[in-house]
């Protein structure tokens, strides 16, 4: 199961977070803070897994933003590392090459694509088509809405 995700830039600033356990926020921020330290010191070359608590953090950098899940010690880590690839394949299908940009001002967005791949910290859908078309579908759907108050708005409605 996934404990938490989150995004950080090369800088270190916290992009996006999910968390599927409770925890206090002062947790979470030192969480996030030892985690983010950690995984800035290691070698581009070491692995892309720590053990951390109980927990096995896994990984991955994609330019300039570095993609970190934190699951159970049982769990596959390289299973991990295809979920996260899978994540950043949606992201760039989506965005036409994501970067830490799109991330920043579409975060909702980010959000939304992570929320149809990964539900409750399991992998809930693993086809890019219909996570892609899903999306589109909400994009369509919030488009209309736009337009429909601008008409009553105006009162054409």
């Amino acid at each position: 199961m996934i404990h938490f995700i989150f995004l950080f830039s090369r800088q270190g600033k916290l992009r996006l977070q999910k968390w599927y356990e409770a925890k206090e926020s002062k947790d979470k921020k030192k969480i996030v803070r030892e985690l983010t330290s950690a995984i800035l010191q290691r070698k581009p070359k070491m692995c892309n897994f720590i053990e951390y608590k109980d927990l096995c953090v896994v990984y991955k950098r994609y330019a300039s933003l570095f993609f970190c899940f934190a699951v159970d010690r049982g769990d596959n880590e390289l299973g991990v590392l295809e979920v996260i690839h899978r994540y950043v394949e949606v992201l760039d299908k989506y965005f036409g090459s994501v970067c830490e940009l799109d991330i920043i001002f579409n975060f909702e967005k980010a959000y939304y694509i992570l929320d149809e791949l990964i539900l409750g910290g399991e992998m809930q859908e693993t086809s890019k088509k219909a996570v892609l078309s899903q999306i589109e579908q909400e994009d369509k759907f919030q488009e209309e809405e736009i337009v429909e108050l601008a008409l009553k708005d105006i009162g054409l409605i």
